[in-house]
């Protein structure tokens, strides 16, 4: 007899926040709950529906439900198919909503109506909250809620996200709302199930319409421009100045993200060796000690010593999304992109990307062309994540000097950020070969976004979205590594030597036998036994691979500090050639297993995760192969 799932849905009604992006929806949802949620000012941001619970005075709670923003409900992106799953009923583990809170933007009522039209046909009882009203009053449009609630045939409520009590007359009416009684508050059909989708878009031309005949009615039908936006968009879009500041300030984003993390770098770093210490002292030599020094602490420290740089780069990336000017960027770019076949919406994954390639594949949600979104995909992990940088400091540090250039240019910067280069060039290139074999129906990559109005970033709102992403990264991130870890600390410590070895223990494990085997195929592009050893637990994280490195070559200091001791072994073990031809192995190396794992998550199966492994591991053999015996020629061997 075939298995049956069945769900238990909460006996509290359920009401779902429905809106265009940059509506004010969420911040509306925070308010409603109390929780938490990342505010953007940039389409596409909300991914997945967040669920919260808002008690009303009569002790009634309500489970609310934070759906992705959405133009329509004829779904071309995966965060808008969240959306129309959720409003048909078709969510796994998850019921219909009993109440649907259409959020609107009185600053855009021209492109928000036609989502509330389209809500109202789905049957499911419908209530009209416009957010913005404060903003729209400054600005000069009066709105008549009553004439609009007329015009509808539904409840319009009005709301201001960014105040404490912006929500107050919501909560009352919900309070007073007889919620046995809610199919008095909707007309229309009765359901959109698949097989009306044709009907839908049909009524796609009727609801234009349809809009434009309230909005005359309203006396809102005239168009009235943001000048505070205009005048910043006439610098900040312009074709020679915009491309200009967003390079100094991509450039001062990068600077900081190396120079502000240097302190709690150095603070986790001597935390992480303090620990270590304490424990070798308490405990004795044995396998259980290795297990929780050098493989739970070590995988642990590997993780969290990065955390400072990711969230530096998401600091700006958010303040950019709040201020409004990042889809500008992506405005900036999309010309750029356009050259190999993407759009500018591609560029905020790959952004995201250099901090690390997992929120930058998550962040490819947002993408309604599923030929750009697997594209981005494929490319984003060529950014330099980083977990590169402990690899590059070591091999730049050990073979390139130490001096300055003209105007001050430091070598060793320069050549970290022609490394940086070499990454972007890549992508752009796989990206362009791409083009050349996509047919003509899959290469209409228009750039379609929202320019939002300019904000000042709420500093409250900066902090609870650093949180979150702190969190998502540990959570979803350190797990894996730590797992994989703890799996290569026994892969690289058992079996024991034998009696009487004379070489380093790693070389009798199971990863000393994978790594000799490894040497024979590495051995064309410079790489000897230590490297290709290295490059086993590397597959797993490579900030390890500097501390495997360390323990091939029988160093007894922690891994912490284990770079310092490594620069002077490697710089008179290696030639230049080997250590050139390594670099440009990172630059395109491929992922590491929780970069595999993110992208078999959003991907739905291992056919796109085995071509990204293929080709990376070709493109980083080539790029060392080419290095390598370049730099023979040179006699830099």
């Amino acid at each position: 007899m075939p298995e049956s799932t069945i769900h238990f849905f909460p006996s509290e009604p359920l009401v779902a926040l429905l809106g265009n992006p940059n509506c004010g929806k969420t911040a509306l949802f925070n308010l409603l709950t109390g929780s938490r949620q990342k505010v953007a000012n940039y389409s596409g941001v909300t991914v997945e529906r967040k669920e919260g619970r808002l008690t009303l005075a009569s002790g009634k709670v309500l489970r609310v439900l934070d759906l992705p923003g959405a133009y329509s409900l004829y779904p071309r992106s995966l965060d808008e198919r969240v959306t129309c799953n959720v409003l048909m009923g078709r969510a796994e583990g998850e019921k219909k909503p009993n109440l649907v809170i259409c959020v609107l933007s009185a600053m855009n009522l021209r492109r928000n109506l036609r989502l509330v039209l389209a809500a109202k046909r789905l049957g499911i009882p419908c209530v009209v909250v416009l957010n913005m009203l404060d903003i729209a009053k400054r600005q000069g449009l009066e709105i008549d809620t009553t004439a609009l609630s007329r015009e509808l045939g539904l409840p319009v409520l009005t709301s201001i996200g960014i105040q404490a009590n912006g929500a107050d007359d919501i909560k009352r009416y919900l309070n007073e709302l007889d919620w046995r009684n809610l199919h008095s508050l909707h007309s229309g059909v009765t359901d959109l199930d698949q097989e009306k989708i044709g009907e839908h878009i049909a009524h796609a031309e009727t609801d234009n319409v349809s809009v434009q005949k309230i909005l005359r009615n309203l006396n809102l039908d005239q168009v009235i421009p943001d000048r505070f936006s205009d005048r910043l968009d006439s610098v900040l879009l312009h074709p020679i100045i915009g491309p200009i500041i967003l390079a100094v300030l991509l450039f001062f984003i990068f600077q900081a993200v190396f120079s502000w993390a240097n302190l709690p770098m150095e603070l986790i770093k001597s935390s992480v060796e303090y620990l270590g210490g304490e424990l070798s002292a308490l405990l004795p030599n044995n396998w259980f000690r290795s297990l929780l020094i050098n493989g739970i602490l070590a995988g642990l420290g590997g993780v969290v010593i990065f955390l400072p740089q990711i969230l530096i780069l998401f600091f700006f990336i958010l303040l950019l999304e709040e201020s409004g000017y990042l889809p500008r960027a992506a405005y900036l770019l999309d010309r750029v992109m356009g050259s190999v076949g993407l759009s500018g919406r591609s560029f905020i994954p790959l952004l995201s990307s250099f901090a690390c390639a997992i929120p930058g594949i998550m962040a490819t949600r947002s993408i309604s062309n599923a030929r750009d979104r697997l594209v981005t995909i494929l490319i984003a992990p060529m950014m330099t994540c980083s977990a590169r940088l402990p690899v590059y400091a070591l091999l730049i540090s050990a073979f390139i000097p130490d001096r300055k250039l003209w105007a001050g240019i430091d070598l060793q910067g320069l050549v970290l950020f022609m490394l940086y280069l070499a990454g972007i060039f890549g992508a752009m290139a796989v990206a362009w070969i791409l083009k050349r074999f996509t047919s003509e129906q899959f290469r209409m990559n228009a750039l379609m976004m929202e320019l939002p109005s300019y904000h000042l970033p709420r500093l409250g709102n900066l902090a609870i979205s650093l949180w979150q992403r702190a969190e998502i990264f540990l959570r979803r991130v350190g797990g894996i590594i730590l797992v994989m870890t703890i799996s290569l600390w026994a892969l690289s410590s058992f079996p024991l030597p034998p009696e009487g070895a004379t070489g380093s223990p790693i070389q009798y494990s199971i990863a000393g036998m994978m790594g000799a085997g490894l040497a024979h195929i590495f051995a064309p592009i410079g790489f000897n036994w230590q490297i290709s050893i290295a490059l086993v637990p590397g597959m797993a994280a490579r900030e390890v691979v500097v501390s495997s490195l360390a323990t091939v070559y029988a160093l007894s200091s922690s891994s912490a500090d284990a770079a310092d001791a490594l620069i002077p072994l490697i710089s008179s073990g290696w030639s230049l050639a080997t250590a050139l031809s390594l670099l440009a192995w990172f630059v395109f190396a491929p992922q590491c297993l929780s970069t595999i794992a993110a992208v078999k998550r959003e991907t739905g199966g291992w056919k796109i995760p085995v071509i990204m492994l293929g080709y990376l591991f070709f493109l980083a053999y080539l790029a060392s192969f080419i290095t390598y015996h370049v730099a023979l020629a040179f006699g830099l061997g």
